[in-house]
């Protein structure tokens, strides 16, 4: 029997607006209590936003504000140093 050809979920990049698989990207959430963080689990509840992983769209996320944007609210710097770490470590 072959085998199932699985969809492949894409989602769009809020700097470059690139439509790439989700293991292209890291995923940075706003919750309830209002809470900004980098989610690195893809699962946390919450509106979700995509940067690709390159350090130098978290740059130009910074400098044009691209996620205060995509979620209405001032981002902290800690959550585009934590994207650049999460890209420099590799981490997921």
């Amino acid at each position: 029997m072959p085998k199932k050809n699985r969809k492949i979920p894409l989602r769009k990049c809020v700097v470059s607006q690139e439509r790439l698989p989700k293991e292209e990207l890291i995923r940075v959430v706003k919750n309830k209590e209002g809470e900004i963080f980098v989610d690195t689990t893809g699962k946390a509840h919450g509106r979700g936003a995509y940067v690709k992983k390159d350090a130098s769209l978290v740059k130009r996320a910074l400098k044009k504000n691209a996620l205060d944007k995509a979620f209405g609210a001032k981002v902290p710097e800690s959550v585009y140093e934590e994207l650049l770490a999460v890209i420099r470590d590799g981490t997921r």
